[in-house]
Protein backbone atom coordinates (compact mmCIF):
# COMPACT_ATOMS: atom_id res chain seq x y z
CA UNK A 1 0.00 0.00 0.00
CA UNK A 2 1.38 3.14 -1.23
CA UNK A 3 0.10 6.06 0.68
CA UNK A 4 0.48 9.42 -0.94
CA UNK A 5 -2.17 11.91 0.07
CA UNK A 6 -4.23 11.50 3.69
CA UNK A 7 -7.99 11.47 3.43
CA UNK A 8 -9.39 14.85 4.18
CA UNK A 9 -12.17 14.56 6.29
CA UNK A 10 -15.22 15.96 4.22
CA UNK A 11 -17.38 18.61 6.03
CA UNK A 12 -21.43 18.40 6.13
CA UNK A 13 -24.01 21.47 5.96
CA UNK A 14 -26.61 19.59 8.11
CA UNK A 15 -27.50 21.72 11.33
CA UNK A 16 -31.22 22.14 11.46
CA UNK A 17 -32.39 19.12 10.65
CA UNK A 18 -35.90 17.72 11.74
CA UNK A 19 -35.69 14.85 14.91
CA UNK A 20 -32.00 15.37 15.11
CA UNK A 21 -30.28 17.57 16.80
CA UNK A 22 -27.15 19.57 16.31
CA UNK A 23 -25.78 18.10 19.19
CA UNK A 24 -25.64 14.99 17.97
CA UNK A 25 -24.17 16.06 14.56
CA UNK A 26 -21.30 17.99 16.35
CA UNK A 27 -20.74 14.87 18.48
CA UNK A 28 -21.13 12.55 15.30
CA UNK A 29 -18.83 14.48 12.92
CA UNK A 30 -16.56 14.34 15.72
CA UNK A 31 -16.74 10.52 15.62
CA UNK A 32 -16.34 10.57 12.16
CA UNK A 33 -13.26 12.90 12.14
CA UNK A 34 -11.69 10.16 14.03
CA UNK A 35 -12.42 7.38 11.74
CA UNK A 36 -10.49 9.31 8.85
CA UNK A 37 -7.93 10.33 11.46
CA UNK A 38 -7.55 6.53 12.27
CA UNK A 39 -7.62 5.24 8.66
CA UNK A 40 -4.56 7.69 7.69
CA UNK A 41 -2.16 6.06 10.60
CA UNK A 42 -3.10 2.82 9.99
CA UNK A 43 -2.44 3.20 6.10
CA UNK A 44 1.07 5.16 7.28
CA UNK A 45 2.41 2.81 9.07
CA UNK A 46 1.30 -0.12 6.73
CA UNK A 47 3.18 1.34 3.95
CA UNK A 48 6.50 1.42 6.19
CA UNK A 49 5.99 -2.30 6.49
CA UNK A 50 5.26 -2.55 2.81
CA UNK A 51 8.59 -0.69 2.38
CA UNK A 52 10.29 -2.61 4.47
CA UNK A 53 9.21 -6.21 3.19
CA UNK A 54 8.02 -6.81 6.56
CA UNK A 55 4.77 -8.52 5.39
CA UNK A 56 5.16 -12.01 6.42
CA UNK A 57 2.22 -12.29 8.89
CA UNK A 58 3.70 -15.32 10.66
CA UNK A 59 6.86 -13.18 11.18
CA UNK A 60 5.09 -9.89 11.74
CA UNK A 61 2.17 -10.42 13.01
CA UNK A 62 1.42 -6.42 13.83
CA UNK A 63 1.06 -6.34 9.84
CA UNK A 64 -1.70 -8.59 10.17
CA UNK A 65 -3.70 -7.29 12.67
CA UNK A 66 -2.94 -3.51 11.13
CA UNK A 67 -4.65 -4.71 8.07
CA UNK A 68 -7.89 -5.95 9.88
CA UNK A 69 -8.05 -2.75 11.67
CA UNK A 70 -7.69 -0.79 8.63
CA UNK A 71 -11.09 -2.37 7.36
CA UNK A 72 -12.67 -1.31 10.29
CA UNK A 73 -11.72 2.39 10.37
CA UNK A 74 -11.94 3.08 6.59
CA UNK A 75 -15.38 1.22 6.42
CA UNK A 76 -16.09 3.31 9.16
CA UNK A 77 -14.79 6.56 7.55
CA UNK A 78 -16.91 6.08 4.04
CA UNK A 79 -19.94 4.60 5.44
CA UNK A 80 -20.39 8.33 7.76
CA UNK A 81 -19.75 9.98 4.74
CA UNK A 82 -22.37 7.63 2.53
CA UNK A 83 -24.97 9.09 5.58
CA UNK A 84 -24.18 12.09 5.69
CA UNK A 85 -24.39 12.48 2.22
CA UNK A 86 -27.82 11.35 2.28
CA UNK A 87 -29.40 13.48 4.41
CA UNK A 88 -30.46 17.03 3.98
CA UNK A 89 -32.44 19.51 5.68
CA UNK A 90 -35.74 20.09 4.26
CA UNK A 91 -35.50 16.20 3.12
CA UNK A 92 -38.91 13.86 2.77
CA UNK A 93 -39.78 10.93 3.81
CA UNK A 94 -40.31 9.25 0.49
CA UNK A 95 -39.14 8.91 -2.84
CA UNK A 96 -40.68 10.58 -5.82
CA UNK A 97 -42.77 8.13 -7.96
CA UNK A 98 -41.20 9.07 -11.05
CA UNK A 99 -37.69 8.61 -9.62
CA UNK A 100 -35.82 5.54 -10.94
CA UNK A 101 -35.24 4.25 -7.06
CA UNK A 102 -39.21 4.22 -6.98
CA UNK A 103 -39.24 1.86 -9.76
CA UNK A 104 -36.08 -0.10 -8.89
CA UNK A 105 -37.61 -0.64 -5.42
CA UNK A 106 -41.18 -1.68 -7.27
CA UNK A 107 -39.60 -4.14 -9.48
CA UNK A 108 -37.52 -5.63 -6.29
CA UNK A 109 -39.95 -5.59 -3.68
CA UNK A 110 -43.05 -5.16 -5.21
CA UNK A 111 -44.51 -1.60 -3.69
CA UNK A 112 -42.36 0.80 -2.12
CA UNK A 113 -44.34 0.35 1.45
CA UNK A 114 -42.89 -2.95 1.73
CA UNK A 115 -39.35 -1.66 0.75
CA UNK A 116 -39.85 0.78 3.59
CA UNK A 117 -40.87 -1.26 6.07
CA UNK A 118 -38.15 -4.04 5.11
CA UNK A 119 -35.71 -1.09 5.54
CA UNK A 120 -36.99 0.22 8.68
CA UNK A 121 -37.13 -3.35 10.02
CA UNK A 122 -33.47 -4.27 9.25
CA UNK A 123 -32.64 -0.34 11.45
CA UNK A 124 -34.71 -2.09 14.10
CA UNK A 125 -32.66 -5.54 14.51
CA UNK A 126 -31.14 -5.61 17.80
CA UNK A 127 -27.47 -4.36 18.30
CA UNK A 128 -25.57 -1.70 16.95
CA UNK A 129 -24.96 -1.66 12.65
CA UNK A 130 -26.18 -0.05 9.86
CA UNK A 131 -29.22 -0.09 7.75
CA UNK A 132 -27.98 -0.25 3.83
CA UNK A 133 -30.00 -0.17 0.75
CA UNK A 134 -27.62 -1.45 -2.09
CA UNK A 135 -28.30 -1.90 -5.49
CA UNK A 136 -26.78 -4.90 -7.73
CA UNK A 137 -25.34 -2.94 -10.92
CA UNK A 138 -25.73 -6.36 -13.00
CA UNK A 139 -29.39 -6.81 -12.06
CA UNK A 140 -30.49 -3.60 -11.23
CA UNK A 141 -32.62 -4.33 -8.23
CA UNK A 142 -32.38 -3.34 -4.93
CA UNK A 143 -32.10 -4.99 -1.05
CA UNK A 144 -31.63 -4.32 2.47
CA UNK A 145 -28.67 -5.44 4.32
CA UNK A 146 -27.47 -5.19 8.26
CA UNK A 147 -23.99 -4.35 8.49
CA UNK A 148 -22.67 -4.91 11.98
CA UNK A 149 -18.50 -3.44 12.55
CA UNK A 150 -18.72 -1.48 9.69
CA UNK A 151 -16.32 -4.41 7.38
CA UNK A 152 -18.57 -7.15 8.04
CA UNK A 153 -21.86 -7.83 5.89
CA UNK A 154 -20.94 -5.69 3.04
CA UNK A 155 -22.25 -7.59 0.11
CA UNK A 156 -19.53 -7.80 -2.97
CA UNK A 157 -20.45 -5.92 -5.74
CA UNK A 158 -23.30 -4.54 -4.45
CA UNK A 159 -23.36 -0.76 -4.38
CA UNK A 160 -24.51 1.52 -0.94
CA UNK A 161 -27.83 3.75 -2.55
CA UNK A 162 -29.39 4.43 1.11
CA UNK A 163 -27.01 4.35 4.25
CA UNK A 164 -28.64 4.68 8.09
CA UNK A 165 -26.41 4.64 11.06
CA UNK A 166 -28.16 2.67 14.18
CA UNK A 167 -24.99 2.78 16.27
CA UNK A 168 -26.40 5.00 19.15
CA UNK A 169 -24.30 7.13 18.99
CA UNK A 170 -26.02 8.96 16.25
CA UNK A 171 -29.30 8.77 18.35
CA UNK A 172 -29.00 8.15 21.82
CA UNK A 173 -28.70 12.40 22.82
CA UNK A 174 -32.29 12.59 21.38
CA UNK A 175 -33.40 9.41 21.67
CA UNK A 176 -33.74 6.30 23.93
CA UNK A 177 -32.04 2.96 23.37
CA UNK A 178 -35.80 1.98 23.06
CA UNK A 179 -36.63 4.72 20.97
CA UNK A 180 -34.97 3.77 17.95
CA UNK A 181 -37.89 3.54 15.94
CA UNK A 182 -38.54 7.37 16.45
CA UNK A 183 -35.10 7.67 15.57
CA UNK A 184 -35.79 5.88 12.11
CA UNK A 185 -38.70 7.78 11.81
CA UNK A 186 -36.77 11.24 11.92
CA UNK A 187 -34.21 9.72 9.39
CA UNK A 188 -36.79 9.34 7.20
CA UNK A 189 -38.07 13.00 6.97
CA UNK A 190 -34.61 13.96 6.36
CA UNK A 191 -33.39 11.61 3.13
CA UNK A 192 -32.22 13.92 0.17
CA UNK A 193 -34.14 11.99 -2.22
CA UNK A 194 -32.18 13.36 -4.96
CA UNK A 195 -28.52 12.03 -4.05
CA UNK A 196 -30.16 8.29 -3.76
CA UNK A 197 -31.38 8.45 -7.27
CA UNK A 198 -27.49 9.60 -8.16
CA UNK A 199 -25.67 6.75 -6.83
CA UNK A 200 -28.75 4.40 -8.15
CA UNK A 201 -28.10 6.03 -11.66
CA UNK A 202 -24.12 6.10 -11.28
CA UNK A 203 -24.71 2.33 -9.75
CA UNK A 204 -26.56 1.18 -13.22
CA UNK A 205 -24.39 2.82 -15.58
CA UNK A 206 -21.67 1.07 -14.39
CA UNK A 207 -22.45 -2.24 -16.12
CA UNK A 208 -25.58 -3.12 -18.47
CA UNK A 209 -28.71 -3.63 -17.22
CA UNK A 210 -31.72 -4.03 -18.51
CA UNK A 211 -34.38 -1.06 -17.93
Amino acid sequence: MAVTQPYQAKTFDLFGLSGISDETLRVHFGLYEGYVKAANELRAQLSEFIKQGHVDHEQMPAYSELTRRLGFEFNGMVLHEYYFGNLRRGGGEQAPDSSAFHRAVERTFGSYERWKADFCSVGLMRGVGWAICNVDPARGLVSNHWVSLHEHGNVAGFLPILVMDVWEHAFLLDYQPSERKQYIEAFFSNIGWGVVEERLQAGLSSVAVPR
